[in-house]
């Protein structure tokens, strides 16, 4: 029998599901929930994707938590809400956050040349500003090439290596993605924070938007809970034309590499994150519009990135994402009160690619096109 509490609870939920206005968005919304699961089997047996999360938001509060499939496919260990996926430059959109929290406080201009910072770097790259780090502006040549770290050497000896190439660009000619920019972005941050890069993730971020699992690693760390990353792409070893197969992936993150692509997280926590970033309780409003306004290049143009996010549509439908290690991506949709989180452990599933036909299934945008599950 019913406690008299949860009989009030039961006749109270039906009572506001009785309300039109109410019982139609309910119905609205699981009517979008249905079609995403029934979009998500059918795009995992397509993309053969073994282990996959999403989340979504929807006027500041999760409609939708699901997992689906495998985190260990030999071992047969299934998905879990509380499994950990890597995002790997996915992290740069927490990295942005971290800045926009620093020029909050007046701790970073964002505006003023990286030597204010940092005082032990090339002269050609003193007079680059914060923000064209942010943006992928900067010109820096790449600390990461093919091959890993450039001279295939520690991270010691790739800062050094690095130091001494050409610049790729001219500074704010154009978008120009590389690690080099967050390797430095995250030096200013434990500068000015005066605590470790990942420290000050931790306190600022994951604890104001309660994400008691997320940690920083890659493959090579022991982290418990995390799924074991996959690809089909060929060994070096593999004949010119076996036939693809399921194989581990695996990835070196240095730690002084972890502002741009070292955080494991869940897609549970990383729409808390998306919550708590929209309401106020990491920046407050005016730092968030500035983050995601478009970097422009020096030709007045806007550039592909704004502060740590990727620009994938402006005005008047907006959309912001992070998008990581060709696994796993988050999109906002401020207009539309709206995000999606898809996380996977597939190298190769590129989520960005199916997360707008996802977002058509619960606020559709003016210029909707119709679209198939990729393939």
């Amino acid at each position: 029998m019913l406690s008299a509490k949860k009989r009030y609870t039961t006749i109270l939920a039906v009572a506001l599901l009785s309300l039109p206005g109410l019982a139609a968005a309910a119905s609205a919304s699981e009517q979008a929930n249905e079609r995403t699961r029934q979009w998500i089997r059918q795009t995992m047996k397509d993309k053969r994707i073994p282990g996959l999360q999403i989340a979504v938001v929807e006027d500041g509060r999760v409609v939708l938590s699901e997992s689906y499939g495998l985190a260990n496919v030999e071992n047969r260990v299934p998905a879990t809400r509380t499994t950990l996926f890597p995002i790997n430059s996915a992290t740069k959109s927490f990295t942005g956050v971290a800045m926009m929290q620093l020029a909050q406080a007046g701790q970073v201009d964002l505006a003023a040349p990286l030597s204010r910072y940092l005082d032990d770097v090339p002269v050609a790259w003193r007079n680059i500003r914060v923000r064209q780090l942010l943006a992928h502006t900067s010109g820096l040549p790449d600390i990461v090439d093919q091959n890993g770290l450039v001279g295939g050497a520690s991270e010691a000896a790739a800062w050094k290596a690095v130091r001494e190439l050409p610049m790729a660009a001219t500074t704010g000619e154009r978008f120009l993605y590389n690690q080099t920019n967050y390797g430095l972005l995250a030096r200013i941050i434990a500068r000015q924070a005066k605590m470790p890069y990942e420290r000050y993730i931790a306190e600022r971020q994951f604890a104001a938007a309660d994400m008691r699992l997320s940690t920083f690693g890659d493959s090579y760390d022991l982290v418990a809970n995390a799924a074991t990353m996959y690809s089909y792409f060929p060994r070096k070893t593999d004949a010119e034309n076996a036939e693809p197969r399921l194989s581990h992936w695996f990835y070196d993150m240095p730690q002084g590499l972890w502002a741009g692509g070292g955080i494991q997280t869940t897609a549970d926590e990383v729409a808390g994150w998306i919550i708590a970033l929209s309401n106020g309780r990491l920046i407050d409003r005016a730092q968030l519009q500035g983050m995601w306004t478009p970097e422009p290049l020096n030709s007045g143009t806007d550039g592909a990135w704004a502060a740590g996010w990727p620009v994938l549509a402006k005005s008047p439908d907006r959309q912001l994402a992070g998008i990581g290690g060709a696994r796993a991506a988050f999109v906002v949709y401020p207009d539309r009160r709206l995000a999606i989180v898809v996380l996977t452990n597939l190298v190769g599933a590129n989520p960005e690619g199916f997360i707008p036909q996802i977002a058509e299934f619960y606020r559709p945008s003016q210029t909707k096109s119709e679209a198939k599950p990729a393939g």
